[in-house]
């Protein structure tokens, strides 16, 4: 949970007295908490939602450094990931008319896409619990260069038609996967004739007033008032390229004053009825009947609920969920027993680094709760520490030409000063760390963090390597050379 959205919650949910504070004091310590963000920086639209009305909305530093035009509540963002909610919620609109069943195998809608060993059905694709590899972390072991390189709906389909397996088998198990919002869109967009860009606006937008609010279908798209991304590098601030075409589990461009008009949908159903609303914000379930578990972070479970994470912070239930593409941050939360929503949408990609939600509790004598012990958890694809073993392969043999086919794409490993090398026609060079006899851990400036373990034959001879990232696990790449 990030800084903001645990300042803002202590002030508006009533949680406890000691935070029951005005909304004059309360906009000023928001004001604070920004206070770094000025004429030469990027920044962040900050909206709150009360009781059915706005009752914060403001905009901090700029949305365009180079124009020097600043961030109002009036600046479009791209949501990122905050964007599958309304994919989500367009597929219960269309289960509500009888269009679609939540149980169909969603090779109905897409028959090209391959025969796995069990069917993956609509509801698994809203989960998170499809087994697809993920189209973007694919697109990086096959070289493409992360969000600068064009892609396409069409690219995405393509790529995942070829996969011959999945990362698990359908139902069991949770993996984030932008690949089923893809298909989910590509599935509105078959059933109903429409682009997925109309049928939204036609479905949600519209009759919500949402004026200010499109899905792009390309990122050519020409979008008033819209705030660029921006990374600092050496202390200077760049901006950070974003060529996706592919709407579905992105690429909702909106603004906080149309975003606070969404939430209060949830409230008073304009768009849909409220048993809708109340199956959209129920956890999904595995097919084993327990619920679908995204993580555990500070002793707390949190669950998904179609494009929607369930929890709870300090006592209070929270449905939330945050996005991050190019360098737009984004968060959407809802604290429905207190019918509070707090939006936050930044074109700085070191936004969430403002400080930390337990930070915030410290700045008063009167905490509503004392801190929970954290729990620290380590990413599959962190970095092993250092070992001195030794090794009976020398790192002579790891190298060689490797191909996919799924993927059309090749890599050579070379051996320079005592270490692997992984070169890619398109890619820096990427050093390889080993962290076991077969086993080796890479990080390159435009892919994400991977990890290999080499395959042998009967003679010992290295055959091959499987490849895994946030998205894949164990693409198989075999030696040609």
């Amino acid at each position: 949970m990030n800084t903001t959205l645990a300042f803002i919650l202590a002030f508006f949910c009533g949680i406890s007295s000691a935070f029951a504070q005005t909304n004059e004091e309360a906009a000023r310590k928001i004001d604070s908490l920004f206070a770094s963000y000025n004429e030469k920086t990027p920044g962040v639209a900050v909206a709150v939602v009360h009781n059915g009305k706005v009752v914060f909305s403001k905009g901090y530093g700029m949305a365009n450094l180079s124009h020097n035009i600043p961030i109002t509540p009036q600046t479009v963002f791209n949501l990122a990931s905050v964007s599958k909610q309304f994919t989500a919620f367009t597929i219960y609109l269309l289960e509500s008319e009888g269009r679609l069943s939540f149980e169909d195998d969603v090779r109905k809608y897409i028959p090209e896409l391959p025969v796995y060993e069990a069917p993956i059905k609509i509801k698994y694709l809203l989960a998170h619990i499809s087994g697809l590899r993920d189209h973007g972390a694919l697109a990086s072991i096959a070289g493409e260069y992360y969000l600068a390189d064009l892609r396409t709906t069409e690219q995405n389909l393509k790529l995942l038609v070829k996969q011959k397996a999945l990362n698990f088998k359908p139902g069991t198990a949770f993996g984030y996967c932008n690949s089923n919002y893809t298909l989910l869109a590509e599935i509105v967009h078959r059933i109903t004739g429409k682009t997925f860009a109309d049928y939204t606006n036609e479905k949600i937008f519209a009759p919500l007033g949402m004026k200010n609010t499109q899905v792009a279908d390309t990122y050519e798209t020409v979008v008033n008032n819209m705030a660029e991304s921006y990374h600092r590098r050496n202390g200077k601030y760049f901006r950070t390229p974003l060529m996706e075409s592919n709407p579905g589990p992105s690429n909702l461009l909106t603004t906080i004053e149309d975003l606070s008009k969404w939430v209060l949908n949830f409230e008073n159903p304009v768009v849909g009825n409220a048993q809708l609303i109340k199956a959209f914000n129920e956890p999904s379930y595995l097919d084993n009947g327990k619920k679908v578990i995204v993580r555990l972070i500070d002793g707390d479970t949190i669950f998904h609920a179609k494009g929607q994470n369930v929890w709870k912070h300090k006592g209070a239930n929270i449905l939330s969920h945050g996005g991050h593409t190019a360098a737009f941050r984004t968060h959407l939360g809802r604290f429905p027993d207190q019918r509070v929503s707090i939006i936050q949408l930044s074109n700085d990609e070191d936004h969430e680094d403002l400080g930390g939600a337990w930070d915030i509790a410290d700045y008063y004598p009167n905490k509503y709760v004392a801190p929970q012990q954290r729990v620290v958890t380590t990413s599959a694809n962190a970095p092993a520490s250092t070992t001195t073993a030794s090794y009976t392969l020398a790192l002579t043999a790891f190298a060689g030409e490797y191909a996919n086919d799924e993927l059309e794409t090749k890599y050579r490993l070379e051996v320079k000063d005592n270490a692997v090398i992984m070169k890619h026609r398109r890619l820096y060079d990427i050093p390889l760390k080993r962290t076991g006899e077969s086993k080796f851990t890479g990080f390159g400036p435009n892919t994400f963090a991977f990890t290999m373990n080499f395959v042998q034959d009967q003679t010992g001879a290295v055959v091959g390597f499987d490849i895994s990232n946030y998205g894949v696990t164990n693409l198989r790449f075999w030696r040609r050379k």
